[in-house]
């Protein structure tokens, strides 16, 4: 039976899946199709069931739950770190709520929680990797910086006005879930629950011959030497990415019911796989 399965070109997701895409693990009876693609398309082509498992924004999950249930394993969670909004000066919080910012897509997680924590602000959809640009040109006069830029804004010369993985934390006590896996709920269970033990196998690997997984990751690390690309990758795949646990889900269900309580998301129920 053949698998299509969606995930974001960046070193974190390469070094989970790499064992499932390079036949290091025993599947079964299912075959595998990878495709590379960023994490705002995928959470539209969520919309329309396109894959059977695919990443997904956590925010994207309120409006998919019908069709997809989330894995526990494979998710990306920071704990007291996130994504950043970045700014060529510093600001406080009340100036930056007045500001125009720059942001990777309304449906990812980091949108979301930068909603919750500015409530009303103006901003422009950018594509993530041309977000630092957009604020050096004046475009905008912030951005909100997701995957490798979270380690190198202040080598590019920017500010870091607010880390919402932090902000998150200190109002919540919990991570931040950012990015979690979604399986169409018409495979059945028994068919969700082998994909799941898959990736679980694919996870362990990475982690038991790193060197291996991050050779490979390295190939979707932009513009990041080893050093910082091994970082970014040991920040969210983590004990959460193995088995997000009942705190990773307890995150989930709390940035849901947040979302829900200011009006920006409907009713979610969860289903876990």
């Amino acid at each position: 039976m053949k698998i299509h399965v969606g995930h974001s070109p960046d070193a974190d997701d390469a070094f989970m899946f790499y064992a499932l895409a390079h036949n290091k693990i025993d599947t079964g009876n299912l075959q595998f199709e990878h495709t590379l693609m960023d994490i705002e398309t995928l959470n539209r082509w969520a919309l329309e069931k396109k894959l059977e498992v695919t990443a997904l924004s956590v925010h994207a999950y309120a409006y998919v739950g019908s069709d997809y249930a989330l894995l526990k394993q494979g998710a990306s969670i920071g704990e007291k770190y996130g994504p950043i909004v970045v700014a060529r000066q510093p600001m406080s919080m009340t100036e930056l709520g007045q500001k125009r910012i720059a942001v990777p897509g309304e449906l990812t997680t980091a949108f979301l929680a930068l909603c919750l924590a500015l409530d009303k602000f103006q901003y422009e959809v950018v594509p993530f990797d041309q977000i630092f640009d957009a604020v050096r040109n004046g475009d905008a006069d912030a951005g909100l910086i997701i995957h490798e830029g979270q380690l190198t804004y202040s080598n590019l010369g920017f500010h870091n006005v607010l880390d919402l993985g932090q902000w998150w934390f200190e109002k919540t006590s919990l991570p931040l879930p950012l990015g979690v896996n979604g399986i169409r709920k018409d495979l059945g269970t028994a068919i969700c629950r082998q994909v799941s033990d898959c990736l679980k196998l694919s996870i362990e690997y990475g982690l038991e011959h790193r060197s291996e997984a991050m050779q490979y990751a390295m190939k979707y690390a932009r513009n990041t030497d080893q050093e910082l690309a091994d970082r970014f990758v040991g920040m969210y795949v983590n004990h959460f990415t193995q088995e997000m646990g009942d705190r990773g889900t307890e995150a989930i269900r709390r940035l849901l019911a947040e979302g829900h309580a200011k009006g920006i998301l409907p009713a979610t129920t969860l289903e876990f796989i």
